[in-house]
């Protein structure tokens, strides 16, 4: 049963429908020639009928389009203006001017508000009064919602038509997750970001702590473990105090930083994230026999001292201060770590040498890095505008101005004279790559080996200035070589991609009525039971009736709509 709150919201949007008509008539602003007047089809029964004979993914209007959007600003772009850019504002930017003259569309912004909480929460007003811009980005739960409402536009026969051949390769590199993730009965209700899994997860180590205590580098859980034990007893800082730990973690025990998802995938265990159980059926990763293993071992080094004893009540930024100030050895998380939180750490001892590491195992058995399904917002078109293919032709052109034969990257992306703050921001759609980072990272060590670092153009060139920067005395750019340099992370990342390393997370699909109900209280029922047994304030037995009331409290409802939408999209 849906909650009280989604079925009010359901219910005010249709009567919003039927009583008003607001959203089923043309934009005032259309033009005369598109597609859906050109077939005399009405925009509130649109089909494959609607596609023009003209379907060029870079086509531009006869007639000026407008279409009008909402956005978030950041930090670099706070006051309507990115620093070194002078004259270009969030209204008026080289980005809205190519989508002008390229495409014959102008973009104009119903409202802007800081990035965060400020955009959720104008977001969820402007759904609620009806008055949708053309295009906007939302939460899966709320494309769920518009789609069920009637109030956006199938995007299906828009897609099929216009996506250039770039753009559909990007939407084919991490599998079919990606375009299944909007589909909601079949049609594709949005649109999201080609890339819905990362590069991987890594072991951050401190390396010249393992330097001045003579071990070498962990080939196994077990060193890990061990390593851990060294960090926590042997003074590695020098300081003659008993004031350092292994493992750093925050009490929300995942995320891309000081979380414990590499450390679980040591032990061929896979928790928060949906996983197949090699039967074809998807289960909660956090219910299996291999996260009680992981759990008791994390339980031993806790009650060792390995572990902050108050890592209980600490988030990533009173965690991240303990990592700042040389108390811990091992972090666990994305590539970027060392722009955050590691490079905290350098900057009050430049000394602090931290280096990132493939997982391990703790059998020899190849440990695969879990990688947890990313796509938590959707473009969407109102339902009545009469160019829905217009999104898709943006999200066409922002590729190709960017990566594309015609590209001019360093123009539309990160100017070198922008003080290294990307333009890209701009634009009010931003599809990338998939894996490009790795993918510049290759280009790097190809003109490595080559000599020809001097030829490089485009992104790999702005990461080698930046680590060329470093190495002439630019201490704020510490991180890039930890990441893209001869020793760089993305070393192992690539190994994670060439040998098929990666876990994947299973489900992609939009949120089921159950996971829209009691995600949120399962998920709470989760981190506080792990948290007990970590600290030993709970028996590890008590894991298994953990795993009885998660079932019992909704789990299972929600593993059976998963099945369902698995078995819909094989």
């Amino acid at each position: 049963m849906k909650s009280t709150m989604y079925t009010r919201t359901i219910t005010f949007l249709s009567v919003l429908l039927l009583s008003t008509g607001v959203l089923s008539a043309c934009s005032s602003n259309s033009p005369s020639n598109s597609p859906s007047n050109s077939t005399g089809s009405s925009p509130g029964n649109k089909s494959t009928e609607v596609v023009s004979e003209d379907t060029d993914p870079l086509g531009k209007y006869d007639k000026a389009l407008t279409i009008r959007f909402a956005r978030d600003v950041d930090n670099d772009m706070q006051d309507n203006i990115i620093p070194k850019t002078p004259g270009e504002t969030v209204e008026d930017n080289r980005w809205l001017k190519a989508y002008s003259e390229k495409l014959g569309i102008d973009v104009k912004y119903d409202w802007t508000v800081s990035v965060g909480d400020a955009y959720t929460q104008k977001m969820n007003v402007t759904l609620t009064s009806g008055a949708l811009p053309d295009m906007l980005r939302v939460t899966g739960a709320q494309m769920k919602q518009l789609a069920e409402a009637n109030m956006i536009e199938d995007l299906t026969p828009y897609w099929d038509a216009y996506a250039s051949d770039l753009l559909k390769e990007y939407y084919q590199v991490q599998g079919p997750a990606v375009l299944n993730a909007p589909k909601i009965d079949g049609k594709m209700m949005g649109v999201g970001t080609p890339e819905v899994y990362g590069d991987g997860v890594y072991l951050w180590l401190r390396k010249d702590w393992l330097e001045k205590l003579g071990i070498p580098a962990p080939k196994t859980m077990d060193d890990l473990i061990a390593i851990s034990e060294a960090f926590t007893t042997q003074d590695p800082d020098g300081n003659g105090k008993n004031d350092t730990y292994g493992l750093a973690f925050t009490k929300d025990l995942y995320g891309g930083a000081m979380g414990l998802e590499g450390f679980f995938a040591g032990y061929h265990a896979y928790p928060n994230m949906w996983i197949d159980d090699g039967s074809g059926n998807l289960v909660w990763g956090s219910t299996l026999p291999e996260v009680k293993e992981s759990l008791q071992v994390l339980s031993a080094m806790y009650k060792a001292g390995q572990i902050d004893k108050e890592f209980g009540v600490k988030d990533g930024g009173k965690v991240a201060e303990t990592i700042a100030a040389g108390k811990v050895g091992i972090d666990f998380g994305a590539q970027w770590n060392p722009m955050y939180p590691l490079i905290s750490n350098y900057q009050n001892d430049p000394e602090a040498n931290w280096e990132g590491y493939s997982l391990v195992s703790v059998d020899g058995q190849p440990v695969l890095s879990p990688q947890k399904f990313g796509a938590t917002e959707f473009w969407v078109v109102k339902k009545g505008f009469s160019n829905p293919e217009a999104l898709i032709k943006m999200f066409n052109l922002h590729a190709e101005l960017i990566w594309g034969e015609t590209g001019d990257f360093d123009y539309y992306f990160m100017p070198k004279a922008n003080g290294g703050v990307g333009v890209w921001k701009y634009s009010p759609v931003q599809p990338y790559p998939p894996y490009k980072n790795i993918t510049a990272f290759r280009d790097l060590e190809t003109a490595r080996a080559n000599n020809t670092l001097d030829q490089l153009t485009g992104e790999p060139l702005s990461i080698y200035e930046n680590i060329v920067a470093y190495e002439n005395g630019d201490t704020t750019q510490w991180g890039w070589p930890k990441i893209y340099g001869v020793d760089g992370v993305f070393r192992h990342g690539v190994k994670y991609i060439d040998n098929d390393l990666l876990k994947l997370e299973g489900y992609a699909g939009p949120p089921t009525p159950t996971m829209t109900e009691k995600q949120s209280t399962l998920k709470s029922l989760e981190t506080e039971m792990f948290v007990k047994l970590i600290m030993g304030a709970a028996s590890i037995d008590e894991f298994d009736k953990f795993v009885t009331d998660w079932n019992k409290l909704g789990g299972a409802d929600m593993t059976k709509e998963v099945n369902e939408w698995y078995a819909s999209v094989k």
